[in-house]
């Protein structure tokens, strides 16, 4: 299964193909919907999955996620509870979600959770193995040898993917897969609104991992006065004990979202080829459009 982050493939699309070298000829830029439908030709002709789906964010920020850590994504609201996005990419979802409904790819969120959770959950409950395509960090901790669940993570682009395992995720980051939310919750995430621990970076943290194991290890064994800590991250340890109880839980993606029914099989033609024939006509993506039926082809 390849099971695709949406917001984090189109937003690398919009950023990546400049606005006038996709447009139509009323000047409307679609360079999202096209950058993303040859990403994922890209990803079909490279990864050869038999199963696609693209999970997207229904809720970026979940309620229950800012209770815990009110600084969660906060400095990414424009308003109320919406989302900096730039209006020449919010036109364009909508018509990339008509593009993979008439292509067969199902793209479905659920309310109340991040793409990450959705993501979560297919890898934990659908059978391996699962490639999970985002340039989102936080999903490193869904690596799984034993599963067959792997991160191919876009940072780079899709070109440069890092095909990553649980001995990739080591060598990066110096803590296994499983214990990456802990990390993530003490060194801190600057683009989730996650402060961390005061005065614990990346190494820091590795070390304590490694030694103690995650969390709520770390946090038991606080209370133990021959645990060995060094004096000053003890103090910093305990000073922190409530934002780590609150934040570990944020940074856990979910594994047990009740999904939608959905049928992941990939096409291997577009399930309504007139309607693709449309909106390429429309929307000046013939050329895309065809990249993907092309690779969906095989």
């Amino acid at each position: 299964m390849l099971a695709v982050d949406s917001a984090s493939l189109y937003f690398r699309a919009f950023h990546g193909v400049p606005e006038k070298a996709a447009m139509t000829s009323a000047g409307e830029p679609v360079n999202a919907v096209k950058g993303f439908l040859d990403m994922i030709a890209q990803l079909v002709r490279t990864r050869r999955p038999d199963r696609v789906v693209c999970a997207l964010d229904n809720s970026w920020r979940p309620a229950w996620r800012v209770e815990l850590v009110p600084s969660y994504k906060k400095h990414r609201v424009a308003h109320g509870d919406v989302e900096v996005v730039p209006p020449a990419l919010e036109k364009q979802v909508p018509v990339l979600l008509e593009v993979l409904a008439a292509v067969g790819i199902p793209a479905f969120g659920v309310d109340g959770y991040e793409a990450d959770d959705v993501l979560g959950t297919l890898a934990a409950t659908q059978p391996g193995p699962v490639e999970v395509v985002s340039g989102d960090r936080d999903l490193f901790q869904l690596v799984d040898d034993e599963r067959g669940t792997r991160l191919l993570y876009c940072g780079r682009g899709v070109s440069k993917l890092e095909d990553a395992d649980n001995a990739l995720v080591e060598a990066k980051y110096g803590v296994p897969a499983k214990w990456y939310a802990d990390f993530a919750a003490m060194r801190g995430d600057a683009s989730d609104g996650l402060p961390g621990v005061p005065g614990v970076g990346d190494k820091t943290a590795a070390r304590l991992i490694m030694r103690y194991g995650g969390v709520d290890e770390i946090l038991a064994a606080l209370d133990d006065p021959d645990a060995g800590f060094a004096p000053g991250v003890r103090t910093k340890l305990s000073d922190a004990r409530d934002y780590l109880t609150r934040a570990l839980p944020v940074c856990k993606v979910a594994l047990d979202v009740k999904l939608p029914e959905f049928d992941a099989t990939m096409p291997r033609s577009p399930k309504d080829p007139e309607a693709l024939y449309a909106l390429a006509d429309r929307w000046n993506l013939a050329s895309s459009a065809k990249r993907l039926v092309d690779a969906l082809a095989g």
